[in-house]
């Protein structure tokens, strides 16, 4: 006869089995998703060519999208649908760029293994992680302090120790850290921030989305020592981004020609 125990130690075995094999579903299903949203950045990349300038993304880059799990940096209510190509509320009445402006964003200012970089605008810190797969140090600046601390509690949690996030307002840069080889700006502007140009390095890129009419938005490149280059209207439906204390006009995005 068996004894108790043996029995309740067989059910305890076989609940971790199926608890396992559930978890092991799930997260086959999470890199299905994923490797699918490359998929889709990569088809949008190629539809959009005309007005970007490239067909293609750096593979170091469609690689950082493929590693970065995008349902870690959006609330659990949404965490369903955080490959979909589109921006997502991620509280404090701001939203996650979608994973299409996130890789070109990251592609245009060309980043390298040594690079230093200045982001605008932290959000939920998905667009500092993809950074810091590519670069040697992201330095961060959020303008809502409940969303910046909860980006840097998260971001090193995730094992980032080369991102470091500061509260504040990103229109002065962060002349401390400066030089910067690229600065991204997730917030919209009218203008391009003199203080932001002085803090690239000869050479160094921009990227920064300048309003361009009611509900309109144009992402610009800009290169220090060399003018700037209209990157094309890589536009998105997209809140006013925290970061840039006079960015306050929502964008949209049609369709990008898909």
């Amino acid at each position: 006869m068996r004894r108790p125990w043996y029995w309740m130690s067989l059910v305890t075995a076989l609940a971790s089995a199926l608890t396992n094999t559930s978890g092991a579903g799930a997260d086959e299903r999470v890199e299905a998703q994923r490797r699918q949203m490359v998929d889709d950045i990569a088809a949008i990349a190629r539809s959009t060519a005309s007005d970007t300038g490239r067909a293609t993304f750096a593979e170091r880059v469609m690689a950082a999208m493929r590693k970065v799990e995008r349902h870690r940096f959006v609330p659990g209510a949404t965490a369903s649908q955080a490959y979909r190509d589109s921006p997502l509320p991620i509280g404090s009445g701001q939203t996650i760029s979608q994973p299409y402006i996130v890789a070109l964003s990251t592609d245009l200012i060309d980043p390298k293994p040594d690079h230093v970089v200045l982001e605008i605008g932290t959000g939920s810190g998905y667009q500092a992680a993809v950074l810091a797969e590519l670069v040697k140090n992201v330095y961060s600046i959020e303008i809502v302090a409940s969303l910046g601390r909860e980006a840097a509690e998260r971001l090193a949690k995730l094992g980032y120790r080369n991102v470091e996030v500061r509260i504040g307002d990103g229109y002065k840069g962060w002349p401390e850290k400066a030089p910067f080889d690229g600065i991204i700006v997730t917030a919209a502007a009218p203008f391009v921030p003199a203080p932001l140009v002085a803090q690239l390095k000869p050479g160094g890129k921009m990227i920064i989305p300048v309003d361009a009419g009611i509900l309109h938005q144009d992402l610009l490149l800009r290169t220090s020592a060399q003018g700037h280059a209209d990157a094309g209207k890589a536009e998105e439906h997209h809140g006013p981004r925290g970061g840039l204390g006079n960015a306050r006009r929502p964008a949209r995005r049609e369709d990008l020609g898909v």
